[in-house]
């Protein structure tokens, strides 16, 4: 397979429409091939009630461009991704601007793939590290055909 970095940034964009994604204004911005890349504003609609960017904010970054990049390493028609487990550390507060998420794979197995996702500011500073571990299952049968 050829890797298309545009192919799959308008992919993993259009599949974030009417989702926690958009709601959050995430957007999918750099691919390679062992890498993702996502973006979110950090303004009033994701802090926490000291005007600082709220954690699970942070989390739902990680855990979207994370698993994004899983679905980069699967045949969809196949199977599925599935977050199982997230942490993460928050290192630095951010009050406004844009956070910038980059996802990299650690371990890429036939059923769990482990990603490093480092969340940073406009400056490269460290804002958050996570790390996510998603499952690949077997794509279930749609019961409504």
């Amino acid at each position: 397979m050829t890797f298309d970095k545009e192919k799959i940034l308008q992919y993993c964009n259009h599949i974030s429409k009417n989702t926690l994604m958009q709601t959050l204004n995430i957007e999918y911005t750099d691919a390679g091939e062992d890498f993702l890349v996502a973006t979110m504003p950090v303004n009033p609609s994701v802090h926490q009630p000291m005007g600082l960017l709220h954690g699970g904010a942070s989390v739902a970054l990680a855990e979207s461009v994370g698993s994004a990049a899983s679905m980069l390493y699967v045949n969809s028609e196949l199977s599925e991704v599935r977050g199982i487990e997230i942490s993460a550390n928050h290192l630095k507060a951010k009050r406004d601007g844009i956070v910038t998420a980059t996802a990299r794979i650690v371990h890429k197995g036939r059923s769990i793939h482990l990603w490093e996702i480092r969340i940073t500011d406009e400056n490269n500073t460290l804002i958050s590290l996570c790390k996510l571990t998603n499952m690949i299952l077997p794509k279930r049968k749609s019961e409504n055909k």
